[in-house]
């Protein structure tokens, strides 16, 4: 029997739509009105313009705004089901707010990164879509040049080639989260149980091939931003103690050396007293070497306990990520995020 036209029609355009390739971007927005839908407006012309063989995927996490950001968002996610929402029930911070937007992308490749203020332009994500379809699992953005002050931009590059330097992962000083990951990365990614998420190392950490592209990291168009230096502050040192185990090194390190020094001092004060060259009261001296002794002793011993402290820290913590209050244009409405650890 021939056929139909119709039916050969339906089965070209399922055909066609199954080899489709979808792309995930997550943007994290906190109060961000004023731009918000500049955002969404640029990223959806680049994938009409320029990425016409993708399907797009934009996650936006709203970290409990108190102006209009989720209000206008639900009415673009209205007209457009590719714009898909995430409500928390308060601030949980941008790593956790980031990360867990990141755990309910579905595309084939996931943009970890994109500021609602678009700081790190959208107009590279189709130079990182033609690298990963070279082959490359991770792309990720250079800050080569930044346009912000000059004391911000330079705290900046002193903890990112600090932290280059303390951890045990490769990682490139300039790379942010503004980076393209391929599935098998973002799988790898889920499979990290850590309540305290540093995703710009995660992708680093999972392996797999990677390239860089340079790029200028951009002024803020609207308002201000609302990572304040003691965020930043907190977001650096979780970044040293959950990739770096320098720190409790430094001070077991410190403590040995102290308790060493402690020890020649006390020598040297006995010897002194002995030949004569030390007048003091009866026990002074005796009480100065104890003190720098027990004082390097208790550090030295704190380092070995933090060592200890630190793997079990690693292991055990599995506080959640973030409550969330709401989900828009999500097929599971129950807002579950499969767990795939082991």
């Amino acid at each position: 029997m021939r056929t139909p036209s119709w039916a050969g029609k339906r089965v070209a355009n399922a055909t066609m739509k199954s080899t489709r390739k979808k792309i995930s971007i997550v943007t994290p927005c906190f109060n961000e009105e004023a731009g918000i839908a500049e955002c969404v407006a640029a990223v959806a012309d680049i994938f009409r313009n320029e990425l016409p063989d993708y399907d797009l995927e934009h996650i936006f996490c709203d970290n409990a705004s108190t102006d209009r950001t989720l209000s206008i968002l639900k009415e673009l996610a209205r007209a457009n089901r590719s714009i898909k929402i995430i409500v928390n029930s308060r601030n949980f911070g941008i790593l956790k707010n980031t990360y867990n937007g990141v755990l309910h992308a579905s595309g084939d490749a996931v943009v970890l990164f994109l500021p609602a203020d678009l700081q790190d332009p959208p107009a590279l994500i189709p130079q990182f879509v033609k690298l990963w379809e070279q082959g490359y699992e991770i792309v990720y953005g250079l800050r080569s040049e930044r346009d912000e002050d000059f004391l911000v931009r330079t705290a900046r590059k002193l903890y990112y080639r600090l932290l280059s330097k303390l951890t045990y992962v490769e990682y490139p000083p300039d790379a942010g989260d503004f980076q393209l990951v391929d599935r098998k990365v973002h799988d790898a990614m889920r499979r990290i149980d850590d309540a305290q998420p540093f995703m710009r190392m995660m992708t680093f950490e999972s392996g797999f091939r990677s390239i860089g592209v340079k790029y200028r990291w951009l002024a803020r168009k609207h308002g201000k931003s609302h990572n304040r230096w003691s965020h930043m502050f907190e977001q650096g040192l979780n970044g040293i103690i959950s990739f770096s185990g320098a720190p409790v090194r430094v001070a077991l390190i410190a403590g040995l050396l102290i308790s060493l020094l402690s020890i020649l001092y006390a020598i040297g004060v006995v010897v002194f007293v002995l030949l004569g060259r030390i007048h003091s009261p009866a026990g002074i001296p005796t009480l100065i070497a104890a003190l720098f002794f027990f004082g390097g002793v208790q550090i030295f011993f704190v380092g070995i306990l933090g060592e200890y402290i630190l793997a079990i820290y690693n292991q055990v913590r599995r506080r959640p990520l973030v409550v969330e209050r709401e989900l828009v244009n999500f097929d599971d409405p129950t807002g579950d995020v499969p767990n795939d650890k082991p």
